[in-house]
């Protein structure tokens, strides 16, 4: 079987390197993808690369496509776009997501790709993926005609709830975070802004999604009485304390999680995953989404740009990454694997 030779970045604990891979001729059934882009989903990728993820969540956390085992080495994310260059007649020529993670090229079956509507660029349509699990946690969350809502994490995922709320009439959106930066972005989303301290207090729902302990406290003590937190945050292997001696009990305050790994409850027997994802795909019609394409680096520029993510010397909403032209990529077996470490490893 003729195989082409590709790259693929993986990380263990710490460490990101780029290795070479082989990638077969696609079979029945199957498309082989030159990618075009891929986006850092920042909190879960950085988390997975400092080797974050419990022990007792190594089975649960693993993506599609996902090659290894945490803590690692591990190949792993899933906002990929790109075309379709062999495999099923039907699909030629098309761009399209996939939830894999960052390789010049691979083989996939038909049913794990989706096709990018034409008037979705690339770029834009990396964020399909953080997008669909904003879709699932506003059907999670359920929120009403005229709700007061706040939206406390302005990363990627409470960008793209706070973006869908905004399309609700009536409802008033607020999108909190410590990063005064943010202000921009939430007011290209078309939303208000508002430092943690200064948030509107007496709300109907907050979706929080900073994933840290004070923005989860904050998230309940900014609910009216018989309010809602939606948890959309993973907080891996770091623990969460809580002050429920407040107006937890007697506000009769509610806090559920959500995550898109199984459809939300209210539309599990109606829609399916996929239908999700599509859902997402044509909701980035929207050019609005681009403000949270926060810049760009070279695929061989991987190792050490999540070494800079995960110790935040850098700064990023979505960052994308941008690959070799669609030719055949001519690595050998013998080429030796780029790394970078994170300051702490190379100390």
């Amino acid at each position: 079987m003729h195989h082409t030779h590709e790259r693929a970045f993986w990380v263990r604990p710490g460490l990101g390197e780029i290795r070479p891979v082989e990638v077969p001729d696609p079979g029945a059934g199957e498309v082989r993808v030159r990618t075009l882009r891929s986006g850092i989903s920042r909190g879960t990728e950085t988390l997975v690369f400092r080797g974050g993820v419990p022990r007792d969540q190594h089975e649960r956390m693993r993506a599609p496509h996902q090659e290894g085992d945490f803590p690692g080495p591990v190949k792993y994310g899933y906002l990929n776009v790109g075309t379709v260059e062999a495999g099923d007649p039907t699909l030629l020529g098309q761009t399209v997501f996939c939830l894999h993670p960052h390789q010049t090229a691979y083989v996939v079956p038909v049913a794990e790709v989706s096709v990018v509507p034409a008037d979705v660029p690339a770029e834009r349509a990396v964020l399909a993926g953080t997008l669909e699990t904003a879709v699932n946690a506003l059907w999670d969350a359920a929120p009403l005609v005229g709700d007061r809502v706040a939206v406390v994490g302005a990363g990627m995922v409470g960008c793209c709830v706070s973006r869908l709320l905004a399309g609700i009439p009536g409802v008033e959106v607020t999108l909190v975070d410590t990063d005064a930066s943010r202000a921009e972005v939430a007011a290209a989303l078309g939303v208000g802004f508002a430092h943690p301290a200064r948030a509107p207090e007496g709300c109907d729902l907050v979706l929080h999604a900073s994933a840290t302990e004070a923005g989860l406290q904050r998230s309940l003590d900014l609910l009216a009485p018989d309010g809602t937190v939606v948890d959309l945050s993973w907080y891996g292997d770091v623990p969460v304390r809580l002050d429920l001696g407040s107006a937890f009990h007697s506000g009769r305050l509610r806090l559920r999680g959500s995550q898109v790994g199984e459809v939300a409850l209210r539309r599990r027997h109606r829609r399916t995953h996929r239908e999700r994802l599509e859902l997402a795909l044509s909701l980035l019609r929207d050019p609005a989404y681009d403000a949270l394409l926060s810049g760009s680096s070279a695929f061989e520029e991987l190792p050490e740009l999540m070494a800079e993510l995960s110790t935040g010397r850098r700064k990023a909403l979505c960052h994308t990454i941008t690959y070799p032209p669609t030719t055949t990529h001519q690595t050998t077996d013998h080429q030796s694997p780029t790394h970078r470490t994170t300051d702490q490893q190379e100390a």
